[in-house]
């Protein structure tokens, strides 16, 4: 667990409260002030500079999760005892916060603990999913299935993050370039053309020489209170976006935004379907299933509907009758969710959901890629010809006054 402080404010006084909570999550915190009939304000981490083995600087891999799943599933599979496992898999392991954890699991399971106790002490490893797949394969025991599917979980997700970055990347870089050439000739080159026409009567300088000439001697010389507003400008919407409404407003953009709306929707239900195949397929009841599931979501809104439909799923509907008429699922979930109901391949019916939308994530990017080029090309057009203008409109006006007099 992990220790919250909060900023919440009671609708039937109006009063703010400031409190801590004990939660699995920044999520499961705010459920948890939820539950107390607060709306919470503002959730942060208890204790920032704490390192740990799930901190910023020291985290554990997902490649090293991958890897100790696929090799604690081999020995399992093998017969071995599981402390026997777990010290072979933690000498073998190259991850030193993954050591530190897997010598604190075993310590507690040589002291009479179950493994998905253990685990579940540590959560910035461990997370939700993980920890009741393997109370499931220990309760089945099916231990080595359950951490072969939780290593193909692991990968998948990996896949499908490593997909959405890639197709930020490319127009993220074409971006920075941008900036970086418009600035070298803001600073540089544009004041080269106004030391040309000092001195020289008569001579004006075009309205778009002008104005970027003010820009750059505004950069020139006021270039500390440019580092000031552009600091603060990152601080304040770093911070905002860790405010529960700050990722309320930046998920609802995700979901929406043109062009990677389409991409982030189809990312979401890939995910829920692929978690919820690897829960079902483990044992884990539907109920649990859509709760770990929304945690896993990463996506207030979703994870708000995954909660609105646990709760009509409670009252005696089907899964796909809470879900039908959600704005926030693509229709086909619902639709291949209740052939899997009707026919009692849930299972299976979310697996295909699951290799489809990934199917379908991979022809986004590549969609997106498409659309991208021709539109920064556009953009680096349009830069390119203001600068080019700027700078040779009053070279040109010299050579004209000078053809004039002669």
């Amino acid at each position: 667990m992990l220790s919250y402080k909060y900023t919440a404010r009671d609708p039937a006084t109006g009063e703010y409260v400031k409190a801590n909570v004990e939660a699995e999550s920044e999520l499961s915190a705010a459920k948890l002030i939820r539950k107390e009939g607060l709306v919470a304000i503002d959730i942060q981490l208890a204790e920032k500079g704490a390192k740990s083995p799930g901190g910023r600087f020291n985290r554990v891999k997902t490649k090293d999760k991958v890897l100790f799943s696929r090799q604690l599933s081999t020995l399992i599979n093998a017969g071995l005892p599981l402390v026997q496992s777990l010290r072979s898999v933690s000498n073998q392991t190259t991850s030193k916060p993954l050591k530190i954890v897997l010598g604190k699991v075993i310590a507690d399971v040589e002291a009479g603990s179950t493994l998905s106790a253990a685990m579940s002490k540590h959560p910035q490893v461990f997370n939700q999913i993980y920890v009741s797949l393997i109370a499931a394969g220990e309760a089945s025991g099916t231990l080595d299935k359950a951490l072969e599917r939780l290593a193909i979980q692991q990968e998948k997700d990996a896949d499908l993050i490593s997909k959405i970055r890639g197709a930020m990347t490319y127009p993220v870089i074409v971006l920075l370039v941008m900036a970086a050439v418009l600035g070298f000739m803001l600073v540089k080159v544009l004041p080269q053309v106004q030391t040309l026409y000092e001195g020289l009567p008569g001579a004006n300088l075009p309205l778009i020489t002008v104005i970027l000439l003010a820009i750059s001697n505004f950069i020139i010389h006021q270039w500390w209170i440019v580092l000031i507003v552009l600091g603060l400008a990152v601080f304040f919407t770093t911070r905002y976006a860790r405010t529960l409404g700050g990722k309320r407003v930046i998920d609802k953009w995700k979901m929406h935004a043109w062009p990677i709306g389409g991409l982030f929707m189809k990312m979401y239900m890939a995910r829920f379907a692929r978690t919820g195949t690897t829960l079902v397929a483990s044992g884990v009841p539907l109920l649990q299933v859509l709760q770990i599931t929304s945690d896993a979501i990463n996506n207030i809104h979703i994870e708000e509907s995954i909660t609105r439909a646990a709760d009509k799923v409670k009252g005696g509907k089907s899964l796909s009758d809470a879900i039908g008429t959600d704005p926030n699922f693509l229709p086909l979930v619902p639709n291949m969710i209740r052939i899997g109901e009707q026919s009692g391949s849930l299972e299976a019916m979310l697996a295909k959901t699951a290799d489809y939308y990934e199917k379908e994530v991979d022809d986004e990017v590549k969609n997106i890629s498409t659309i991208i080029e021709p539109v920064l090309m556009v953009l680096l057009g349009i830069a390119a010809f203001v600068i080019v203008a700027a700078v040779l409109l009053p070279i040109y006006g010299l050579a004209g006054q000078s053809f004039i007099q002669t």
